[in-house]
Order: structure tokens, then C-alpha cells, then sequence
């Protein structure tokens, strides 16, 4: 048997995961190429994003048929469901993947993050999914099933854009800022409540890096880190007192995420109010996983 590929399109960065026929993974790889940016304000993807993810997909091709790749699946998340151009740019794709991307909507991409998130936690019972994404923040709950979620349209790349453009922060531009996400999770109120969360994706996963104090990015570090609400409120206090070019200098950041990881930070600090959580537990397991899944499972593209 060949090998699996899963590639996530999102808003900020895209991803590939494959897998081997054994199930173990050969490989997970992301870029940043900030294709959200200006989609807030404009209304579609701009040339210049695409053309960088377009780079980035080609050399993750090449990627794919190396590992020997026969079968995956991509997806396309919030930045495509919200720009005009979305299918324009999807049938662009389908040129260098040789096929085009699925735009999922918010209901299939929280439901890929609880499959993926919780496949690696190691836990059981009820658990709560909190996935912050560039354009959108999906919110799940379940145990063997997804019992409540919902998908905001508010991550770090589209406060970035909203509220927080310039570095260092204000005290005013931070309470803008979260008055922002409260507003957009007050159109769908959070009914649920949990006491601790599981967080996935770059700003989760860049925040237990920065906690930690690590020298460079190390994903088994990463894995299974505990942030407390403490521990968030500290670190948008850090970030928010740089500037990007200092933010950018964090050993263990990705340096293009550095424009955009003090909103993710805000969002996880209002997520976890409205959750009640105290504790988030980061999960280096995401969508990806539960795409990989998804086309293991089917036996079929």
C-alpha cells in the first residue's frame, strides 16, 4: 500500500501531513503565506497571497510524490469560504495539485479538528476542541461524537486586520480588540462549559513554544504542554509590548507568524472566558489528523 497525504489550506498557513500505510507519519510540513490577509476589508484573496501559496503547494506536490503519495485530500478553510475569488482560486490550485481543493465549511472543519485533536490527547471522556485558526475559530465538544460545535468567523489573521495592525499595543487597542471577539462570540453564544480545553493549531502550539522558554520550535515539547489562563493573560502582555520585528526574534516562533500571533493570543484569552476554562492542554494533533483519517478510512480520494 502507498502512503496518505493531507494538506489544510488556511487562512495563515498550509499544511501537509503524510502518512505511511503503516499509519505512522512520515512527515508534517507548514508554511506561512498569510492568504486571509486583506480578506476581511476586500473581500478576496489577493494576488500576491496566492501566488505565495501557489509556490508553497507546488514545492508540497513535489513533496507528495517523493513520500509516494497515491492518495490525498485538500482542503480549503475560512479565507476560501469568505473571498469572492475563492472558487477562481481553487481552480488555480487544481493546476499545480492536479486537483482542486474542497472549500469546506465551518461545520466540517471543526468537526476534522475534534477528530484529529482528540485522536492524540490521550484522553477520555467529554472533551472541548478550541481551534484558532487565521479567518475562524472553531469551538467542539463531544466525546466519541460531536455533540455541540460552531465555527466564528474570528482568528488571528482577521483581528489582525480589524484591531491590532500595528505593534506595540495599547492598553485601549487590546480592550478594542477583545471587545471584537466578544462581540462576534456573542452572535452564537458558547452554551458550554468546561473547566479545561484542548487547543490546536499554530497559535496554541506557538504559545506553548514561548512558554516554555524554547530555543527552537521542538513539537515534542510542544505536545501535551499545560497553559493555564494565567499563563495566556501573561504572554498577550509580553507580545502585546513588542514590535513585530521583536516579535519576530522569538527563538521558537515561526517569524511570519509574528504579525499575527498577539490576536490569536487575545482570541484564546476570550475563548477560554466564555468556556470557563482555566487550563488549555496543546495538542500538536489537528485537522490534519482527522483529514488523514478521513481518506484512510474511505479508501478513496
Amino acid at each position: 500500500m502507498s502512503a496518505i497525504g493531507a494538506l489544510d489550506i488556511g487562512s495563515n498557513s498550509i499544511r501537509l501531513m503524510v502518512v505511511a500505510a503503516d499509519g505512522s507519519v512520515i512527515r508534517r510540513e507548514s508554511e506561512v503565506t498569510g492568504l486571509a490577509r486583506g480578506v476581511d476589508a476586500h473581500g478576496a484573496l489577493s494576488d500576491e497571497a496566492v501566488a505565495s501559496s501557489l509556490i508553497v503547494l507546488a514545492r508540497f506536490a513535489d513533496v507528495m510524490a517523493h513520500d509516494g503519495v497515491t492518495r490525498f485530500a485538500a482542503v480549503a478553510t475560512s479565507a476560501a469560504r469568505d473571498a469572492r475569488n475563492g472558487p477562481e482560486v481553487m481552480r488555480s490550485i487544481a493546476g499545480v495539485l492536479g486537483r482542486e481543493p474542497s472549500i469546506i465549511d465551518g461545520e466540517d472543519e471543526a468537526l476534522l479538528s475534534f477528530s484529529g485533536a482528540t485522536s492524540g490527547a490521550g484522553r477520555t471522556g467529554r472533551q472541548v476542541v478550541v481551534d484558532i485558526g487565521g479567518g475562524s475559530t472553531e469551538v467542539v465538544e463531544g466525546e466519541v461524537h460531536v455533540t455541540w460545535s460552531h465555527s466564528y468567523d474570528m482568528g488571528s489573521v482577521r483581528l489582525t486586520d480589524r484591531s491590532l495592525p500595528g505593534r506595540p499595543a495599547s492598553a485601549a487597542q487590546l480592550s478594542a480588540a477583545s471587545a471584537e471577539v466578544d462581540r462576534v462570540l456573542s452572535e452564537t453564544p458558547i452554551r458550554i462549559r468546561a473547566e479545561d480545553v484542548i487547543g490546536v493549531a499554530g497559535t496554541f502550539t506557538s504559545l506553548a513554544a514561548m512558554h516554555l522558554g524554547l530555543g527552537r520550535y521542538d513539537p515534542d515539547a510542544v505536545h501535551g504542554t499545560i497553559l493555564t489562563r494565567g499563563d495566556i493573560d501573561a504572554l498577550v502582555g509580553r507580545l502585546a509590548a513588542l514590535t513585530i520585528a521583536q516579535t519576530a526574534e522569538i527563538p521558537s516562533l515561526e517569524p511570519r507568524r509574528a504579525p499575527v500571533i498577539l490576536a490569536g493570543t487575545v482570541v484564546a484569552q476570550r475563548v477560554m472566558e466564555a468556556l470557563g476554562a482555566e487550563r488549555v492542554f496543546v495538542s500538536e494533533y489537528d485537522l490534519l489528523d482527522g483529514l488523514a483519517a478521513r481518506v484512510a478510512a474511505l479508501g478513496q480520494d
